[in-house]
């Protein structure tokens, strides 16, 4: 599948929201609540790191060895060539077990980003075993960088990104924030911190960013840990039966509402629990127990 190098066009911000959480409720439904745990430690910067004095193609096959292992794909023969095309890389979904993985010739002299292409594709690879795909290549592709970043070897995509006056470059097809989103609710799931990985400044500080929205979706109402202010406005809402546009939940029943609805934070499935009353929920999805106020 191709991989999309887009250097001269960085969109911020989370244009892909609906895509995204879609991609990690797909993720969990098809990986089970103890699968999608399978992947408590990300790939390490030093198992994906191409030395300046290690030949180019057998360091290539090392680090997509890597990325193969990492990823619980079969070990299997891995060839991975270098030419010039339009995408970053793409990837040979074939029966197997073999692994075919062509790079863009610009990664010859980009070796510090050569992890990243191959975490895109090899990750196709795991989705296409996985039989987990969504019906248009657009949000495939988002999908494929969700699973990437959400099971350890995605970060690699966002440290690509740079935009420091001397070079511009994003790989993926996440904007920067919704890749340090994705990567703050893998951090959520396992107490995993990787902001010491970055090397870029934008891609920390991308970080920071789509952190920061995660946080706010685990104190939305009607979970337990929401503001004085968020709780003031949701009861508002619930006596007169109807959430506000940019609301995060949606309420039927009446006025006031008997049952509310709104996304799990951790897997974005949406539930649907009865409302004005203190209680603890279990995401079907994700197995997750909320602390509801609702």
């Amino acid at each position: 599948m191709p991989h999309r190098h887009e250097a001269d066009r960085v969109v911020h911000g989370f244009p892909h929201r609906a895509v995204v959480e879609a991609s990690l409720t797909a993720l969990h439904r098809r990986l089970s609540p103890d699968g999608a745990h399978a992947w408590p430690a990300s790939v390490t910067a030093a198992d994906v790191a191409l030395g300046d004095g290690e030949d180019l193609h057998l360091g290539t096959q090392r680090v997509a060895r890597a990325l193969v292992r990492h990823l619980r794909l079969p070990e299997a023969r891995i060839v991975v060539t270098f030419r010039r095309m339009e995408h970053a890389g793409t990837v040979e979904l074939a029966p197997g077990p073999e692994y075919f993985v062509e790079v863009h010739e610009r990664f010859r002299t980009r070796r510090r980003d050569v992890g990243a292409v191959l975490a895109h594709e090899i990750t196709h690879v795991l989705l296409h075993r996985l039989d987990l795909h969504f019906p248009r290549t657009a949000e495939n592709e988002i999908l494929t960088d969700v699973a990437a970043a959400y099971l350890g070897a995605g970060w690699l995509l966002l440290d690509a990104y740079r935009e420091d006056g001397v070079e511009r470059q994003k790989l993926g097809y996440l904007t920067p924030e919704e890749f340090g989103y994705v990567l703050a609710k893998r951090a959520e799931l396992f107490g995993e911190d990787p902001s010491p990985w970055f090397t870029s400044q934008v891609a920390y500080d991308a970080w920071v960013r789509g952190r920061a929205e995660a946080a706010r979706e685990r104190t939305a109402p009607p979970l337990a840990g929401a503001g004085r202010i968020e709780r003031g406005r949701y009861a508002w809402e619930r006596r007169r039966g109807r959430a506000g546009e940019d609301a995060p939940y949606a309420f039927d029943g009446g006025a006031p509402a008997t049952r509310v609805s709104f996304s799990c934070p951790v897997c974005r499935q949406r539930l649907r629990i009865p409302a004005g009353r203190t209680l603890r929920v279990r995401c079907g999805t994700c197995a997750t127990v909320l602390e509801c106020a609702a």
